[in-house]
């Protein structure tokens, strides 16, 4: 992994409500969606940032899991 521009880290993304929103968006001088999954209550999703995916947009309620906390999007900051 040292010679790369990525870090390959996993998040696990787990919806709180049905019809949660998870994007995938490139990578380069042009951020792009280049993918896009919809989970319903309970589901689960890991996703990985890779060579092409460099930020993962979640819209409703969810709760991230990542190495550095955890995330609710459900709460004010």
């Amino acid at each position: 992994m040292a010679d790369t521009p990525y870090s390959g880290d996993y998040v696990v993304i787990r919806a709180l409500e049905n019809g949660v929103q998870v994007n995938g968006m490139t990578r380069g001088p042009q951020t792009r969606f280049h993918h896009a999954e919809k989970l319903d209550k309970s589901e689960v999703m890991i996703a990985q940032f890779t060579e092409h995916t460099s930020a993962i947009k979640v819209r409703g309620k969810a709760v991230i899991y990542t190495r550095y906390g955890i995330v609710r999007t459900d709460e004010d900051a």
